[in-house]
């Protein structure tokens, strides 16, 4: 009898260890989920916060399609990976003056119409409406945008009777500053 109850006990103890251990797994599976979701948003921050302006003299930052590259005062550079799934884009629709631009600076690219409300659409391949809002373009002139990867869009832009329309793409090797959108 006493062999039954410690064999039982035995087998029970096993049972409630691996559940445990399945538990355990989710939990890190969850963990490493979050963790994940968090440096998306935290680099996403980060692209915004230099964007609008909250940066101090002694640093530069640009954005390629895969990663914002920040540049110290002391010339070292901390890199972060951009999310996998979205693309980071920043547009500056233009009456006049405009200036050739591939990777965004951040910190140093100027655009024409400062602080406007611009009609933004954007459009999938598929005809679909990914963007259709009303943006600022803030002190910098330029309207930025998470866009899904490796798409073509169709892009209009609307702002004080003028219109542009035009193409761009998402796709590792695309640029991330879009300044020929010129309105007329």
């Amino acid at each position: 009898m006493k062999l039954k109850t410690i064999l039982i006990a035995i087998l029970s103890i096993l049972l409630l260890a691996a559940c445990g251990t399945i538990d355990t797994n989710e939990q890190a599976e969850q963990i490493d989920k979050e963790k994940e979701i968090d440096q998306v948003d935290d680099v996403k921050a980060l692209v915004d916060e230099y964007s609008v302006g909250n940066f101090t003299d002694d640093h530069q930052a640009s954005i390629t399609a895969t990663e914002l590259i920040i540049t110290n005062e002391d010339e070292t550079e901390e890199r972060y990976d951009l999310p996998e799934n979205e693309f980071f884009v920043s547009i500056a629709p233009f009456i006049d003056e405009t200036h050739p631009c591939d990777n965004h600076s951040l910190t140093g690219c100027q655009g024409e119409l400062v602080d406007a409300d611009f009609a933004v659409q954007i459009e999938n391949e598929d005809g679909e409406v990914v963007v259709d809002e009303t943006m600022n373009s803030g002190e910098n002139g330029f309207v930025d945008l998470w866009l899904p990867r490796e798409q073509n869009y169709h892009v209009t832009v609307d702002y004080d009777g003028k219109s542009v329309e035009s193409e761009l793409s998402t796709f590792d090797n695309d640029g991330t500053c879009i300044t020929t959108m010129q309105l007329f």
